[in-house]
């Protein structure tokens, strides 16, 4: 008997082991699963924006920029083109001069090129604009009253007059004819400038540049118009997202390498023209404001144009209108027939 009970109370504590046995891995697997924390959706870093930037085009440079602005009178007659040097220009602007033949300033900053040319003479519309803009301005050759403007402090000018092919400011080229064939060497630039007293470094404001947001405007993928007789088309490429240019239906490239000139923003400004003797040469109003158009990135905007600290800009309900970092071509048209007398179209190249 006792040894049934023996055998009986093994049994039992065997069938109670293996129920513990059982509840113990009933709970192990009824175990409840980790929560799944969803995370906070991250928001895209912005950009950093550069340290320092160059204040005409708005790109970045490498460290901060003190160097004096240079205005370049460049030569567009027919016999000067393909011009030099403009492809690297921050901007440009396109005026008449005399008949319907128009010149160009240049402004450099961010990029100083071996050579621009060829350079012409003065007028005293371009260098108030230089000076307005705090640039070095250097032509070659002015009439008498007008140089006297110019020794007289209307401007810090450098004259090719005064060093006509010395090889080191100025030299000419065996390819072309007077008065198209005069270059001025960068590199001989701020040398003569300090020899003449110019300060060298200044310290400029930037111009407004669009950051992350869209361009406004309406598709407008070609612009034309005409200085008289004398024709001036803008083309966008998609492919470079970058304005092309041409003078009388002839594409404006470098003279060395055929490298085509390139622009991210084109201004259109009309203002009132007036031919003031009997060589053509006009008075041109840079102090009004008026009406623009501002071409970029395949699109158009109708804004008025303001001089603003001596700079021309695009403004729109009284604010200023942000430039595409890049580099600008502005042209100075007459108010007859002006922002009218523009073609517009939508047809890609």
């Amino acid at each position: 008997m006792k040894k049934w009970c023996v055998l009986f109370i093994i049994l039992l504590c065997s069938l109670v082991a293996c129920s513990n046995d059982e509840e113990t891995t009933n709970e192990q697997d009824q175990e409840e699963p980790e929560e799944i924390v969803e995370e906070e959706p991250v928001e895209p870093e912005e950009p950093e924006k550069p340290e320092h930037i160059y204040p005409l085009t708005g790109l970045e440079a490498e460290e901060d920029v003190t160097n004096r602005l240079i205005a370049v009178m460049v030569n567009n007659h027919p016999k000067a083109r393909p011009q030099t040097g403009l492809s690297q220009a921050d901007i440009v602007f396109e005026i008449l001069a005399e008949g319907n033949v128009t010149r160009f300033m240049a402004l450099y900053h961010s990029h100083m090129p071996d050579r621009v040319g060829p350079v012409r003479s003065a007028r005293p519309y371009y260098f108030n604009l230089a000076n307005d803009y705090n640039a070095l301005y250097v032509y070659h050759g002015a009439a008498d009253h007008i140089e006297n403007m110019v020794q007289s402090g209307a401007v810090q000018g450098l004259n090719g007059m005064y060093y006509d092919n010395d090889k080191v400011l100025f030299e000419r080229s065996t390819d072309r004819n007077p008065p198209h064939n005069s270059y001025t060497l960068f590199d001989g630039i701020y040398q003569r400038a300090e020899e003449q007293g110019y300060r060298l470094e200044a310290d400029y404001q930037p111009m407004t540049f669009l950051e992350d947001e869209s361009v406004e405007g309406e598709d407008a993928s070609g612009v034309s118009f005409n200085y008289g007789n004398y024709s001036v088309r803008y083309q966008y490429d998609e492919t470079t997202e970058k304005y092309l240019r041409y003078s009388d239906g002839v594409q404006t490239v470098e003279y060395t390498d055929s490298s085509p000139i390139q622009l991210d923003n084109v201004l259109i400004i009309e203002t009132a023209h007036q031919v003031i003797d009997d060589e053509g040469r006009r008075e041109i109003d840079f102090n009004s404001g008026g009406n623009a158009l501002l071409l970029q990135q395949g699109k158009v905007q109708d804004v008025q144009w303001e001089r603003n600290d001596g700079r021309i800009i695009p403004m729109k309900d009284g604010e200023p209108v942000p430039f595409v970092p890049g580099q600008t071509w502005i042209n100075v048209i007459p108010t007859s027939p002006g922002i009218d007398g523009i073609e517009l179209s939508n047809t890609a190249e």
